[in-house]
This record gives C-alpha cells, structure tokens and sequence, in this order.
C-alpha cells in the first residue's frame, strides 16, 4: 500500500505507568467500566459474588476487632484493675469471641484473594482467547493501517492493567470503600467533636496531594516522552547497526544517546522527587491528626465530656489511624482502574473492529467426472470444482477449477477518493503464463491483492473460471490460489512443518518432493536437524535466499492451479536461481501463474507481460512482442530507463 494511504499509530516506549503517573483520558469511563465488569460477570457471576461477600465479612470482622477495645479497656481491664482477686475468666471468653471473628475475617481474606486468581486470570485467559480469535477475521487492511507494535501492546501492557484492576484495584476499592463508610459510622458513634477534627485532616491531607500530585504529573509526563524517545534511539540504533560502523558514526550515536539519556535522568529525577514525598507528607499529617484526636479526646475523657471514656478513645484513635489508610489506597486505586480502563478501551476497541466480510455462496469441492458430467465426492481424485448454489431456484452447477483469471474494467482504491488502478483489463488462460512489471508503485502486487480478495474493487468485475470472484467464498477462493510472496514469513516450527504449512495433510514425501521441486532439499540436509531443524525468529538462522526456496516450497506442496509469485526470486543469487527457475518452471507447468519481478531474466519466457505505469496497463505482449515495439518494456530491459 503507498506509503500516504497507510495510517500507522504511533508508538509509544515499552512498559506501562506506575501508580504516580498521570491518569490517560477515557471517553466514557463509566459505560466502559460496565462493560468490562459484564464481561467478567458473564463466567464468574457466583465467583465474584462470593468475593464482595468475603470483603464484607473481612471488613465487619476488623471493625468489630477496633471496637472491641473500648470494652476491652471500659469493662473488663479498668474493673478488674480495681479488684483485689480478680477474675479473669469473662476477660479470656470476650477475647476468644474477638479472636474468632478476626479467625473469620482471615479466612474470608484468604478466600477472597484465591478465588480473585481464578477470576483474574480466566478472564485475561478468556480476553486473549476473544482478541486473537477476532483478530485472525479482521481484513489485511486493518493490519496495513495499524502499527504491528501497537496490537501487540493490547496483548501485553493493557492486558496486564486489566490483571492489576480485577485481582487488586477493584476489591481494594470496595474494600476501602466499606472500610471508610463503616469506620466513619463508628466514629461518628464514639465521639462527633473527634470525627469533625479527623475529617478537617483529611481535607489538609487532600489539598496536599493534589498540589504534589499535580507536580508530579506533570514531571511524570516528561519522563514518558523522554523514555519513548532513548527507547526509539535504542531501537534504532540496533536496526542500524551495520550502517552505523560503515560509516564509522559510534562517537556521534553514543553523544546522542547520552544527550536523551540526560533529559530522562532530569525528569526521572523531578517525577520521582515528587512522587516519593507525596506518602512521608501524608503520613505526617496523619501523625498530626493522631495527636490532634489524643490531645483533644484525652481532654474530653479526663473530664467526662459527653460520657465519652479512656476506652472509647483508644478505640477512635484506632479508627483515626485506619481511617486515612484507605483514603489514600482508594485514591491510588482510582488512578489504577482509570489506567485499566484505558487498557480495555483499547483492547475492545480492536474486539469491536469489523471482521473480514463474505457473502460468497460458491464453494470448492472435491470432483470427478463421468461421462462428461462432473460430480461431488468426498474421494481424493486430484480434480476440483466450483460448486455454484443459485439463489433464485437452489439448483446446483459444477465448474471445473481450471484457473481461468479475467479482469474486467477494474478500478481499485485502499481508500475511496484516490484510485490506484486505472481500467484495468487482463486474461489468464489456464495454464499461461503472466507477468507484471513496471516501475515501483505501479500497481504490481496491488493486482494480486485483488486476485485473493485482500481488498475489494470499487469498480469493475474479476471472473474466476467465470465466476465472479465476489460470489466465491474467500476460504475457498484462497485455498486454489498458491502465493509466494516478497516479504517470505516462517513460523516457530521444523523445517518441514513450514513447508507443510502449504498443505497441513501432506506426507513427509510429499513435503521432501516439493522441496526438491524448490531446489531447497540440499540445504536442508546440511542442516544439523535436517528437515526437523526447529526454525525460530521468522527463520532468522537462514539467509534470506533459503527463507525464499522454502516459502517456492510451500506452495508448491499445496499443487494450486493458479500461482502468484510476487518477486519469488529477489533474493537468491544469480547462479541458484537458474537452477529454481527450472523448478519453478516445472511447478508452473499447467497452471496459471501471475508473476512479478523487477529482474526482467525471470520473466522473458512469459505468454504475456503486462507494463504498468501509475495503475495503467500501458503495454502487453510477449517478450519479443514488447522489444519490437521499443516502449516503455524496451527501456526498462535494456537498461536506457532504470526503475524508480
């Protein structure tokens, strides 16, 4: 696709915000929250149910034991103190009914955190299985306009907010959630005076951090760009290796690099700075409001103000220190459920792409013919057919696959408003031979795309054996179409599962007569394993060439009848391809074979070659045809012309 018409999204650096950073903006926090939490609810309704349950419990458990401490001190310590044979008995019962609530609170926290893994991970379990599914129907297009990097980060950084959010920032939401509710009643029941002290603190203790926060953010901000940039440095200076010590630039990319490394180290330094004295200030001025409450509470129980006792304000003071603990937790919980649901605002963002669409209704069957009359069978018979259903009536005809390709008047852009092809008109009978050539840009590969229905015409018809190829089903169409194409991709398995990727139920003979077919089978000896040599990195121990041979390879095991070779050559030496183009020549022997190729050797012996220039056929002919005619192929063959 050109350049102009892709979209790619940029890339950020690796690795999520911490806690402190800023908050990323989401549109529509609120529905998006309902909607992730509807997922989660939608396999682990009852779990998650018996998880608030749990909080409840852990919580009314630690209130319960906070509480306690005023009868602990009022009714059994101070009474018992005054008497001269005291018993201790009531003491001991009192305490072990404590004792088994926090039991019960330890439990149900135990609980609560076991079944939040199963929950956590089954729903990340559960978001990866949904995103890779819905991804493998998305059109190419959707991989042309969208960076590689940015749909990998929704598997890895997004996913990973969303495991922080559901195993720890919502249950310790709710759970602050309850805890300040319930401690708040509390001291609102032990003494008023103390509560409108603690809660005159915590407005301090607010105004604070959001004057720290917000100079944090702001540092933390830079540190973001900053980071992105030396990791892009980094990135490219490991892809640029090679032209790097050509042209002897160390010195310079090293200054560079310290140069950006700097500015991460100044607004590192600042963010941190910041971010770091945001919990020591916070904690003072807890400690102040835990002075404040015992300085005025002792007053008020050395005098019996209001009935108020010694017990009741050990109990408060309790409270006072357990009542801006979770103010602060639900703060940094807030800041990390909004970075999750910027996480899940991507990942739904690519769950709600719209899948690869196919209203084709003619299917390719397994055929043999009888007296003239082709017939469906379930039989291996190394012939196939088109098997058109008419929707008007539902009576059945069946074409033989032949490969006959036939453009009619195609125009095509990747968007609407700039067309690349121009009334594009072509045939391919089956078993020709046809060539493409022309500058870079001219439209080439562009014309194979449409072949196997990547992108869809804006206008005009493509038959298909004399379908048109809109009524074809794209699985099907795709499985008669063998396609090698100039950027070759191998998978993380054996030599010879690679090339049996062509044809998944292949024979290992089969595999080793198509790589021979390639000219491939002798490198694959030299290698340690041979053919069950495990390939990884996309092949990365191969050079370039042999990646090629086994990409001719694979699609030669699948046996189509129409062949699309998109520079299959390009990258092996001159001497191995006079010998691959030999077997290429025998694997294109019967089939219709659209090839295309800069390196105009290849091509000479094709039954057409078609010129194209800024998506116009401009000429077409054999090789001898297009010589005598001394355009724009003459130009391009002898040299007078070079390719842009």
């Amino acid at each position: 696709m050109p350049a102009e018409q892709t979209k790619a999204k940029p890339i950020g650096g690796p690795g999520g915000r911490g806690p402190r950073g800023p908050r990323p903006k989401v549109s529509n926090p609120g529905k998006l929250l309902m909607r992730l939490l509807r997922y989660i609810l939608k396999n682990y309704a009852v779990s998650c149910t018996v998880v608030v349950v749990c909080i409840f419990i852990s919580v009314f458990a630690n209130v319960q034991g906070t509480l306690f401490m005023q009868t602990l001190i009022d009714d059994y310590i101070i009474p018992l103190m005054q008497q001269a044979d005291p018993d201790f008995s009531e003491l001991a019962r009192a305490i072990t009914r404590v004792g088994g609530f926090y039991l019960i609170g330890v439990i149900a926290a135990y609980a609560q955190t076991r079944i939040l893994v199963n929950v956590s991970q089954g729903t990340l379990r559960n978001l990866r299985d949904d995103m890779f599914t819905h991804m493998e129907e998305l059109p190419i297009r959707y991989f042309d306009t969208h960076s590689h990097g940015d749909i990998m980060s929704t598997y890895t950084n997004d996913i990973d907010t969303l495991r922080m959010m559901i195993s720890q920032s919502i249950p310790q939401f709710l759970n602050s959630t309850i805890t300040i509710v319930s401690v708040f009643i509390s001291m609102l029941t032990l003494n008023i005076p103390l509560t409108l002290v603690t809660l005159f603190m915590i407005g301090v203790t607010l105004l604070s951090t959001k004057k720290i926060g917000s100079l944090s953010a702001k540092y933390f901000i830079e540190q973001q760009k900053s980071i992105a940039a030396v990791n892009g440095h980094i990135e490219e200076m490991m892809n640029g290796q090679k032209v790097v010590k050509v042209f002897t630039h160390e010195e310079q990319s090293i200054e560079d690099f310290n140069k950006l490394n700097d500015e991460l180290f100044e607004s590192a330094k600042n963010a941190n700075t910041f971010g770091n004295i945001l919990m020591p200030v916070n904690a003072q001025i807890g400690n102040i409001s835990y002075v404040l409450c015992a300085v005025v509470g002792g007053a008020l129980a050395l005098n019996g103000v209001g009935g108020f006792t010694l017990g009741g304000l050990a109990s408060f003071l309790t409270f006072n220190k357990s009542f801006s603990q979770p103010i602060n937790q639900l703060s940094m919980q807030i800041n990390n459920i909004v970075m999750a649901l910027a996480g899940s605002e991507r990942i739904f963002s690519l769950l709600d792409e719209v899948p690869e669409t196919d209203d084709g209704y003619v299917t390719l069957v397994r055929a043999r013919k009888e007296n003239g009359v082709l017939t469906e069978t379930k039989e291996r018979t190394g012939m196939w057919a088109w098997k058109h259903t008419h929707q008007a009536d539902g009576s059945v005809d069946y074409i033989e696959l032949k490969g006959d390709v036939v453009f009619d008047d195609v125009d095509f852009g990747y968007v609407p408003e700039k067309i690349v092809l121009h009334n594009v008109n072509l045939y391919a009978t089956p078993g020709q031979k046809i060539a493409f050539v022309g500058s870079t840009g001219a439209g080439k590969t562009t014309i194979t795309n449409l072949i196997n229905r990547f992108y869809d015409i804006q206008d005009g018809k493509i038959r298909y054996d004399g379908i048109n190829i809109n009524k074809i089903k794209k699985d099907d169409l795709r499985h008669s179409l063998g396609i090698v194409l100039q950027d070759t991709h191998l998978f993380t398995a054996t030599v010879m599962e690679n090339i049996r990727y062509g044809k998944l139920d292949a024979t290992d003979e089969e595999v080793i007569a198509a790589a021979k077919l390639a000219n491939a089978d002798t490198f694959i000896h030299q290698l340690p394993d041979g053919y069950n040599t495990l390939l990884t990195g996309d092949g990365a121990n191969l050079s370039q060439g042999q990646r090629q041979l086994l990409a001719i390879a694979r699609a030669a095991i699948a046996d189509p009848p129409v062949l699309i070779l998109d520079e299959a050559t390009s990258s092996i030496d001159t001497r191995t391809e006079k010998i691959v183009q030999d077997g290429m020549d025998k694997l294109m022997a019967g089939r219709t074979t659209f090839v295309i190729a800069h390196r105009l050797s290849t091509v000479k012996n094709s039954d057409c070659i078609i010129v194209l220039e800024q998506g116009r056929v401009i000429e077409r002919g054999n090789h001898d045809q297009l010589i005598a005619e001394k355009g724009k192929y003459y130009q391009l063959y002898t040299g007078k012309l070079a390719e842009v």
